[in-house]
């Protein structure tokens, strides 16, 4: 496992937020995330909690706009959020549009050239990060949860239910639910995965994963703002995975925030009860 290069370190609420870089041996290149380290972190080892953002971003904005610190530091929880994708790679065609390439990995294992050999999401966030994090910082062992924001929102529920049993508990900010049937999805999929006809994209769908899931008992903690111009556009369709947990029995909770938009001053306003939600499992 490579080195991390510490490159940030700011005290707040006790505790350090930090930003690291490595080389990633999935993504073929130097890969930066974040990690919250509570003020427990000095005397034990604590469970810790993955987000992954949406479309356009880097580590950054959640250390930046979340707020989520203070309340992990008062839960005692460790807090990490990598890349949305690979960086640096020039790749023809990954910065051409913001839905797609750089800061658009969809978190998936790519199939389709050029992606296949660097857009390996899904197992960064799932192999390589976790070992990472638990070779170097003070985690408790298996005591780990997902959480993340419309693309990122996918992604945690995609990590949590292709990995049965991997985290304790799942939650996501207005997720790209169904990524099958909306344009987003469609876009990134064609690119990363090849054509609908190819069998791949039920593979990273949620809503397709939830009708074949057979692990442990999993709650899908879905939640979404009222007047969400994506929910609006049909990019997010958190109705269909609904729907389809209540056929296939897998449990949801759906919570609708009236006059909440997609932005991060919407997550804001609920991370504290995301935080929460993770961490009665995680002591559990």
């Amino acid at each position: 496992m490579g080195a991390l290069t510490e490159i940030a370190s700011n005290k707040v609420f006790g505790g350090f937020q930090k930003v690291f870089s490595h080389e990633s041996k999935y993504l073929g290149c130097v890969s930066k995330f974040g990690v919250y380290l509570p003020p427990q972190a000095e005397e034990k080892k604590l469970p810790v909690i993955y987000w992954l953002s949406g479309l356009t971003c880097s580590e950054a904005n959640f250390i930046e706009k979340s707020g989520a610190q203070r309340y992990a530091s008062e839960h005692g929880v460790i807090i990490v959020n990598p890349d949305t994708s690979p960086r640096n790679l020039n790749i023809a065609g990954d910065s051409e549009s913001w839905d797609f390439g750089v800061g658009a990995g969809f978190y998936v294992d790519a199939t389709q050239a050029p992606w296949k050999n660097n857009y390996k999401m899904f197992s960064y966030v799932t192999s390589e990060l976790i070992q990472i994090i638990s070779e170097n910082f003070p985690i408790l062992d298996g005591k780990q949860s997902i959480m993340g924001h419309s693309m990122g929102g996918h992604g945690a529920l995609i990590c949590s239910l292709k990995n049965p049993g991997l985290y304790k508990s799942v939650s996501a900010f207005a997720p790209i639910c169904n990524p099958s049937e909306c344009p987003w999805g469609v876009k990134a999929f064609t690119g990363y995965l090849g054509p609908k006809e190819s069998g791949e994209w039920a593979q990273w769908d949620a809503t397709e994963l939830v009708k074949s899931y057979n692990g442990p008992p999993l709650e899908l903690f879905i939640d979404q703002g009222s007047e969400d111009n994506f929910l609006q556009a049909k990019q997010l369709l958190p109705e269909n995975l609904v729907e389809a947990c209540k056929t296939h029995h897998v449990p949801v909770i759906y919570k609708k925030r009236e006059g909440y938009n997609h932005s991060y001053f919407y997550i804001a306003s609920f991370i504290e009860e995301h935080i929460k939600y993770h961490a009665e499992y995680l002591q559990k």
